[in-house]
């Protein structure tokens, strides 16, 4: 584990409605000196542009972001290799929220997979990580993904 001030955090899913206050806080943190930022290109708010907020705090914390685009065929874990690689901890508040008429099963069907290619990044690039899952239905997607973990020899 690094010692205090020097922690490295990503938070995947940060441009989002609870992406951003957390990242935000995140950055505040004096014993965080790393944060990478991870989103979709098609975020309302890009992710180059929370990141270029978050540096505006006169904090030591290094931030960097990585932006994922849907149509370029790129998986999950080829854009964030760089920004997990040496995390201590990985927040992820991804996933999209329960639209009207939509009940849970479609809800899993669509974040189930957004939070399997995090955590499968996360798996290879920085097995010894804590992860934090904020992905509904949380009562759902935590356990496939504490499964995932152990499958691949992990201790979720």
């Amino acid at each position: 584990m690094a010692s205090p001030g020097n922690f490295k955090v990503c938070v995947c899913g940060a441009a989002g409605g609870i992406g951003q206050p957390l990242s935000m806080l995140i950055a505040m943190n004096p014993n965080v000196a790393e944060l990478a930022i991870y989103d979709l290109t098609l975020s309302a708010v890009p992710v180059a542009g929370v990141a270029a907020d978050l540096s505006h705090f006169e904090r030591k914390c290094k931030v960097t972001s990585y932006a994922l685009d849907p149509q370029s065929g790129q998986k999950t874990g080829d854009v964030l290799k760089d920004a997990l690689k040496g995390c201590h901890l990985v927040m992820v508040p991804a996933g999209v929220p329960r639209k009207p008429g939509m009940d849970r099963a479609d809800l899993l069907k669509v974040n189930i997979g957004i939070a399997q290619g995090i955590v499968e990044a996360c798996a290879t690039y920085c097995p010894n990580a804590i992860v934090g899952l904020i992905v509904n239905p949380v009562n759902s997607v935590v356990p496939a993904m504490a499964e995932l973990y152990k499958r691949k020899g992990l201790d979720p």
